[in-house]
């Protein structure tokens, strides 16, 4: 069976699907106030209060189980909420990878203490994580991470950098992919996974500032970390599995599709008026219609697989390869709509340019970020038989 047979279209049950109207109703009140450039900035947008709010109504680790704090619920209705944060431009940025990947990867491989503790932190939107994998040097090849953890007499002592840390300077916890054993030509073997407390002495948070003026991009420095035993997640040895099946949650879902879903909303309110009509906008509407509908599709089945177990990780590279291309897409398109307008003398709504500048400059990191586009395709020619 090719990597394309394993994918069946898939319907989201209609008791996931309930979710959304209440989902809606509360972001449309919750971001009511705030501009579409700032929405644009979605799940790279922070609100620990919107988290929290988020947590008390059991919108945050709602596949958890019920015991851990969880909503005990199906990853469907996950899937909804995160269509519904990403379609507003909630600022969801602060629990976004802890309820993303860092609880699930827990609640799998962790032990009974670290579930107790843990997820019940991320589910009330209290426990923020980033992720510990790209290093310079060592970018989207995760084999050659040279960050080191060696035993000692009161766990493990830390050493090494970390970059491309999301919103580091943030979060309380990082799960770090580190070498336990062996040297980076060892490549996958003698990789572990560690949970590390970023307030714990000898560990520096350097946020860096982008091209968009954000500074949610950070650089963490370790040393000589104490760490305690417990810091280990799953078994010593096994962190490359483990990671591997972590990033089929990273790369397949709405996210990777959505990034510049406020411009083209907004983009559209604007086109539907008799000022912004035009032939070439709807064409430009459809073209990129054709491409997203497809696309969702293909994210939803990813997602029924992950929910039945599996590890798709050449499906969620194909979905998060076509569709950051496709987010890369939309601001280039619609820039060159707007500015032949401009040319020709129409008016362009201001608040639009602002969306547009700041997707614009965000849109690069689309095709780096959970893996850069050169990694994904020679998983996918693998996955194809092509190489």
């Amino acid at each position: 069976m090719s990597v394309l047979d394993s994918l069946t279209l898939t319907r989201i049950p209609p008791e996931d699907e309930a979710l959304r109207a209440e989902v809606r109703a509360f972001l449309a009140e919750a971001v009511r106030e705030l501009p579409a450039h700032v929405r644009a900035r979605s799940w790279g947008g922070y609100s620990t209060q919107l988290s929290r709010q988020l947590g008390a109504r059991g919108w945050i680790g709602v596949t958890l189980p019920r015991e851990y704090g969880g909503g005990g619920r199906s990853a469907f209705a996950r899937y909804v909420l995160v269509e519904e944060f990403l379609n507003a431009g909630a600022p969801v940025g602060s629990h976004w990878i802890a309820d993303r990947q860092s609880a699930p990867l827990i609640l799998k491989y962790g032990t009974e203490a670290q579930k107790q503790f843990y997820l019940p932190r991320v589910c009330r939107g209290e426990a923020f994580f980033c992720i510990g994998m790209s290093e310079p040097g060592a970018g989207s090849d995760l084999a050659s991470v040279r960050t080191r953890a060696v035993p000692s007499e009161r766990g493990w002592v830390l050493n090494g950098q970390k970059i491309w840390t999301t919103n580091a300077h943030h979060c309380q916890y990082m799960i770090a992919l580190v070498r336990t054993s062996g040297s980076a030509e060892d490549r996958q073997g003698g990789l572990s996974q560690l949970i590390v407390d970023l307030s714990l002495p000898g560990v520096t948070v350097r946020p860096i500032e982008d091209l968009s003026g954000d500074r949610h991009f950070c650089e963490v420095f370790f040393d000589d970390v104490q760490l305690a035993p417990d810091a280990l997640i799953g078994a010593e040895g096994q962190g490359w599995g483990q990671v591997t099946a972590e990033l089929a949650f990273e790369r397949s879902g709405p996210e990777r599709l959505f990034s510049s879903i406020v411009l083209f909303d907004q983009w559209l309110d604007w086109v539907r008026t008799p000022a912004g009509r035009s032939d070439a906008a709807t064409r430009l509407a459809g073209r990129v219609l054709t491409q997203l509908a497809p696309l969702r599709a293909m994210s939803v089945a990813v997602q029924e697989r992950l929910a039945r177990g599996d590890s798709p990780i050449v499906e969620a590279a194909l979905v998060k390869e076509l569709g950051t291309t496709l987010e890369q897409l939309i601001p280039a398109a619609i820039a060159d709509d707007l500015f032949a307008r401009a040319d020709a003398g129409t008016d362009v709504p201001v608040e639009l340019l602002l969306t547009l500048k700041y997707v614009t400059e965000a849109a690069p990191s689309f095709s780096l970020r959970g893996g850069t586009r050169d990694i994904l395709r020679g998983m996918i020619a693998r996955g194809l038989g092509l190489r």
